[in-house]
């Protein structure tokens, strides 16, 4: 098969969803995952593939592998977009829910690059992108699980960048801000340099470049798109 191939886990709605459009538009097939119907949804629309499962559950995670490979025999580039971990006030965050961030964010990068990565390997290359938050870069004690456990995913992307680089297999991170696919206050919206919200579509647009070729040489990357948000330069 000559089209390129894109696996999204997590690809419902919001970004996710913006993503497989953004994809699609350029040429690739999709094959989708999420909690909802939405990706059934989402999936007919796009003429893909899709099923309804969590990416805290390797079942699921390995039956969408499955159902890719059955349907398209590639994954070209891989999307992995999860929901956010539980929030609280720093020491008293609950150590069940410190432990559900761990497999909300962490756990489902690992799993997903150990299956995929080998079908990569046999392809000659391929692509993955993590989206994460600002908070990776900047930690913020309004999102202390999201804080500690997405730099996590931005160190276990550049050790992976470093192991399979040579394969041509790329895996970078995007950092969005605040994006209006999330219902938030005015006020997370004056605290970009752009005094607005992102659109899901803008972080999908800078989703397919890291998952394409026309990101060829940018490899182990966290890579901001957060209107300014974060300060450090």
């Amino acid at each position: 098969m000559d089209t390129k191939v894109c696996m999204i886990v997590g690809g419902g709605r919001g970004m996710g969803a913006a993503a497989a459009r953004e994809m699609r538009t350029r040429g690739y097939s999709l094959s989708m995952m999420s909690p909802s119907e939405s990706c059934e949804n989402l999936a007919q629309e796009l003429d893909g593939v899709a099923l309804r499962g969590s990416a805290e559950n390797p079942q699921d995670v390995n039956a969408l592998i499955d159902l890719t490979m059955d349907t398209y025999g590639r994954i070209d580039a891989l999307l992995i977009h999860v929901g956010g971990p539980p929030k609280g006030d720093l020491l008293e965050i609950s150590d069940d829910d410190w432990d559900k961030a761990h497999s909300m964010v962490l756990k489902p990068v690992i799993q997903v690059a150990k299956i995929v990565t080998p079908i990569m390997q046999q392809q000659g290359g391929g692509s993955i992108v993590n989206i994460t938050t600002f908070s990776a870069f900047e930690p913020s004690l309004t999102f202390p699980t999201s804080s500690v456990y997405r730099v996590a995913v931005s160190s276990f992307t550049k050790l992976f960048s470093d192991r399979y680089g040579p394969e041509n297999i790329r895996m970078n991170c995007l950092l969005p801000g605040f994006t209006d696919s999330l219902d938030l206050p005015e006020k997370f919206a004056q605290m970009s340099s752009l005094k607005r919200l992102a659109t899901a579509e803008e972080q999908a647009k800078t989703a397919a470049f890291l998952l394409s070729e026309d990101s060829s040489y940018i490899t182990g990357q966290s890579i901001r798109s957060d209107g300014g948000v974060t300060r450090h330069m």
